[in-house]
């Protein structure tokens, strides 16, 4: 297999061609969003080439204490990200719960996927880890996401049938069973949906990125297979975490909503 084409700074410019057409039709449909994608696509830019060469430094000077520095601003920016999406007000125990089961989900699968599915030498070989915990990381982001909306919302609109169930002596678990269930529903469907696709409808990204380099199909296969299923025992352990411990928080020591 060959290996992959390099792309001059005039063929990236060339792709810019598409951002122009979308502004052209939008100006000539009159969809006020020029600004917003014009923005999008200069940040996303500036952003990837500062990435690369930092990562390029990184990879040629790999450090333990850089790689975990890494991932520990990676687990705040996530956490950071689920508090500023949701439009609501959260508690503190909630906060704190949701960094907690972002933390504990991720890093527990992160290590376990580099260090005995993967087995790097060295173990903080940034090559693997940051990028293969930013997919973890950023599923689970979405994940817990999707479960701290669920859940608050799952609260508030069955507080009453929440209420009759605990004045007719179910426990707080009991009580609030169907809506954690619900939640975790919720927040698990956009990986299954993703893994269902997979192969058929799409060639998912890391998988593109290894064939593009010159990986044979079958070694980015395998990859790709392994990084899923820690992807989905990531999301579904933070979820799970998340709403175990969660949903307590809406009740008092006595058990009261």
């Amino acid at each position: 297999m060959g290996g992959i084409i390099n792309l001059t700074a005039i063929q990236v410019g060339l792709a810019y061609i598409f951002v122009l057409i979308v502004l052209i039709i939008l100006r000539v449909r009159g969809i006020k969003k020029e600004k917003e994608i014009f923005i999008s696509s200069v940040r996303m830019s500036l952003q990837l080439i500062l990435t690369g060469y930092i990562l390029v430094y990184i990879f040629d000077n790999p450090n333990p204490f850089v790689t975990s520095a890494i991932i520990v601003i990676m687990e705040a920016f996530a956490v950071f990200t689920v508090l500023k999406k949701y439009k609501g007000k959260l508690s503190k125990p909630l906060m704190k719960v949701i960094a907690l089961s972002l933390s504990v989900g991720t890093l527990s699968c992160l290590l376990y996927f580099l260090l005995v599915v993967v087995r790097i030498s060295p173990w903080y070989n940034p090559q693997y880890f940051i990028p293969i915990a930013g997919m973890i990381i950023g599923n689970s982001m979405t994940g817990v996401s999707l479960a701290v909306k669920s859940l608050t919302e799952g609260m508030t609109i069955q507080r009453d049938l929440v209420e009759e169930a605990l004045i007719l002596g179910a426990t707080p678990k009991a009580a609030t069973k169907a809506i954690i269930d619900n939640t975790f529903d919720s927040a698990i469907m956009p990986t299954i949906n993703q893994m269902v696709g997979m192969g058929i409808i799409f060639l998912p990204g890391m998988m593109t990125g290894q064939i593009l380099s010159g990986t044979s199909p079958t070694t980015a296969i395998a990859y790709q297979i392994a990084i899923m299923l820690g992807i989905l025992g990531s999301v579904a352990l933070s979820v799970i975490v998340m709403l175990q411990l969660g949903y307590r928080t809406f009740f008092n020591e006595q058990g009261q909503f």
